[in-house]
């Protein structure tokens, strides 16, 4: 039976709990509670040294916390050097690390926020590879391109779109990753209030939801492509059974994902299909679902291209481009593009899809904002400062103290008097933060207004990797 501070798990919920687990039931209970583990995934392009480092074994860049410390505080987490995860969606690297590598891949993340699987997918990718990541709910899409912004990659385009969107994008994606939305099971222990949301009928339709979003993007997925399907439930209905279902539906099969035993990671076993599930009385994690379908070879073609005459993003001239490839290291100049009077940086190779994309989707940014066009001045976007590929070379740094820090990303000023006049990015602990721009007598914050903290903190603690 459950524990004391869970007896008000539903009874079907626990119920089906104990049929699916049998004798581990008693153990699954204790466990929802005990305190809910606390990781981050750190950035590669942006190292950070961990102190008494508890690595996720299956994530070669997730490290448990001891403590939760005050994130918001840290300018570390607002330069993207990390990114606050749970260790079971972690799965994901041992997912796509199991799909035979052969050349570049188009690759779409299709629920993408807040983006805990798109910068994980971006840091797992080789450089050749092109990350189409996707929110349909605006308010979300939002919080999606500021992750995105601040982990720094270019090889990525944002959209904003419902899942049947994609469904004319007929064979272009290499693989697709489906973190569909679900009944949420898997974190009842982590926000107990969601327990008393769930029913039956929730359950059911979730799935039915699920198996809806499946159709509409699986004529995107390219003949031999792969789906990494995930969700954060224990509910048969909306794991193993829709991945059944999809591989009757439309003839494809399971495919493996590789584990280690000494993980303890819960091998789900449903006909044909497997799967890999976290649980919290066996791992240092809550309850997250993953597995993998391989769409069979067909004759059928794969994405064309193809000549678009007028689109919004207009390939940058290469007189024009000179004065931007400087700012990023390694541009060339067929690398940029011009939309809106702002200017995108993004590898000349995926030019054409981007305006293949521009129709049928709506496409929020195409790699990095670079900056923006006002009369005879270029404006520097925040998400260049931020870029892994900025030329720090070309900017001024300008080292801050920690409450300096926290000033700037309260988009106050600061209070001392800087040198030269001119763009300076002010940076942590050789983090970027953004940009200042200094007058002489005074200087401007661009920090992004919406970005800015807005908590009183009273006394700036010492950021957890400083202790």
């Amino acid at each position: 039976m459950p524990s004391v501070k869970f007896s008000f798990l539903p009874g079907e919920f626990v119920s089906r709990m104990e049929d699916q687990l049998g004798n581990e039931s008693a153990d699954f209970f204790n466990a929802l509670g005990d305190q809910p583990s606390l990781s981050i995934r750190l950035n590669p392009s942006k190292p950070l040294s961990m102190p008494e480092p508890e690595p996720v074994p299956w994530c070669s860049t997730g490290y448990y916390l001891k403590r939760r410390p005050l994130f918001t505080a840290d300018p570390l987490f607002h330069a993207g050097a990390y990114y606050v995860q749970e260790p079971g969606s972690m799965l994901l690297e041992q997912a796509f690390y199991s799909i035979p590598r052969s050349g570049p891949k188009v690759i779409l993340d299709l629920c993408g926020a807040p983006g805990g699987k798109s910068t994980h997918l971006l840091s797992l990718m080789h450089e050749d590879d092109l990350l189409v990541s996707n929110e349909v709910i605006r308010s979300r899409a939002v919080i999606l391109q500021e992750n995105i912004q601040k982990w720094g990659y270019s090889n990525v385009i944002l959209t904003g779109n419902d899942p049947r969107d994609f469904s004319g994008l007929t064979g272009l994606f290499d693989v697709i990753v489906a973190d569909v939305p679900c009944s949420g099971e898997g974190l009842f222990r982590k926000e107990p209030a969601s327990a008393g949301e769930w029913s039956v009928n929730n359950t059911q339709l979730c799935a039915s939801r699920q198996r809806r979003i499946l159709a509409d993007i699986w004529s995107a997925l390219r003949p031999g492509g792969f789906l990494i399907y995930s969700t954060c439930t224990y509910n048969p209905a909306e794991n193993e059974e829709n991945l059944r279902w999809i591989s009757e539906q439309y003839d494809a099969e399971s495919f493996e994902i590789r584990i280690k035993p000494e993980w303890n990671l819960k091998k789900i076993n449903y006909g044909n299909i497997t799967g890999i599930q976290t649980m919290p009385h066996l791992t240092k994690a809550e309850g997250y679902f993953t597995g993998i379908i391989r769409k069979k070879e067909s004759h059928a073609a794969g994405f064309k291209l193809r000549k678009q005459e007028r689109n919004d993003w207009v390939s940058m001239s290469h007189s024009a481009a000179s004065g931007f490839r400087e700012l990023l290291s390694g541009a060339g100049k067929e690398d940029f593009l011009v939309k809106d009077n702002t200017v995108y940086y993004l590898k000349n190779q995926w030019h054409p899809l981007i305006r293949n994309l521009n129709k049928p989707l709506h496409v929020l940014q195409a790699g990095i904002p670079v900056a923006q066009i006002k009369g005879r001045e270029n404006i520097p976007m925040h998400a260049l400062a931020l870029s892994a590929l900025v030329n720090k070379n070309i900017f001024r740094e300008e080292a801050v103290s920690l409450n300096e820090a926290i000033l700037f990303l309260r988009k106050e000023n600061l209070s001392r008097s800087l040198e030269g006049k001119g763009w300076i990015m002010p940076s942590y602990r050789g983090f970027p933060l953004g940009w200042l721009k200094n007058l002489g007598t005074r200087s401007n914050n661009y920090y992004p207004k919406e970005w800015r903290i807005r908590m009183e903190l009273p006394e700036v603690p010492v950021p957890w990797h400083e202790i």
